[in-house]
């Protein structure tokens, strides 16, 4: 059974992976830019081409992997802002989108509401209890509250469960980071 279970998920794994092979390919563009930038030399332009090619080769894999998957799924490349080539208004050959709901039409995951934090101000309330808070750049505000019970720490966002951790994991990721 566990098999069966890691094999559907390695296949919706790749499944998702695969739909980044079509992009921008934003991270191996900025690695031609700056391959075409370092030397004004044709000649010398095809050495360090060549002396970059373990590198294209990493970037080609970040782009189909992760960015270009991105750009697929939010229907913008997270680095150079632009649509997804599979959204550009071209005359088709064939027309489906009019007989389709509308929510098949267009990317499926909006980022544009993503807000960044601002300034955040933590309070210890008792010694089991922390409390965050957070303003974030458009103004909007939260709270965030850390509560210690036994060896659990649960973390609420404005009265919401929104993570669970152990002390345990906390200090393997104090040690981690130090």
């Amino acid at each position: 059974m566990q098999n069966v279970l890691k094999k559907t998920a390695a296949l919706s794994l790749m499944a998702i992976a695969l739909t980044g092979c079509v992009g921008s390919n934003a991270v191996t563009g900025k690695l031609m830019e700056f391959n075409v930038e370092v030397v004004d030399n044709r000649y010398a332009r095809a050495g360090v081409n060549l002396l970059l090619a373990p590198v294209y080769g990493i970037t080609t894999a970040a782009d189909y992997v992760v960015f270009n998957s991105l750009e697929f799924w939010t229907g913008t490349n997270p680095l150079n802002g632009n649509p997804h080539i599979f959204d550009s208004k071209v005359d088709t050959k064939i027309k489906v989108n009019d007989d389709l709901d509308p929510s098949l039409t267009e990317a499926p995951v909006d980022l544009s509401n993503t807000r960044t934090i601002e300034t955040g101000e933590m309070v210890q309330i008792d010694e089991n209890t922390v409390q965050m808070d957070i303003t974030y750049h458009n103004g909007d505000t939260a709270t965030l509250i850390g509560v210690r019970d036994g060896e659990e720490v649960r973390y609420y966002m404005d009265d919401e469960l929104v993570a669970e951790t152990t002390i345990g994991q906390l200090e393997q990721l104090q040690k981690e980071q130090a």
